[in-house]
């Protein structure tokens, strides 16, 4: 369960750069902030259940070139996605 907890303390923290206002989703894979919201909430909502999504759909959200850092580049927060990035990376562990 720590693992959940440890992945749902990430994900909010993400959410709350991604909800940023004045984010440039030029170069991110996402249309704009609420398609990012979408993906990163439907995330949250099952980590709240307990659940830990597939490993795949979580890390594409913080690999490189990916949409967060994308996004944390164009925006101006590149340093601060890098240190969330490596705190999911220890979050993930050995999930599946």
């Amino acid at each position: 369960m720590s693992d959940v907890l440890a992945l749902l303390d990430v994900f909010h923290r993400a959410r709350d750069l991604v909800a940023r206002p004045g984010n440039d989703f030029a170069w991110s894979s996402w249309r704009d902030g609420d398609h990012a919201l979408e993906e990163i909430d439907a995330i949250i909502l099952r980590l709240q259940r307990g659940e830990i999504p597939a490993r795949q759909a979580m890390s594409i959200l913080f690999a490189p070139t990916g949409p967060m850092q994308e996004l944390s580049l164009s925006s101006g927060w590149g340093n601060r996605f890098l240190g969330l990035a490596e705190e999911f990376d220890a979050a993930i562990g050995d999930a599946p």
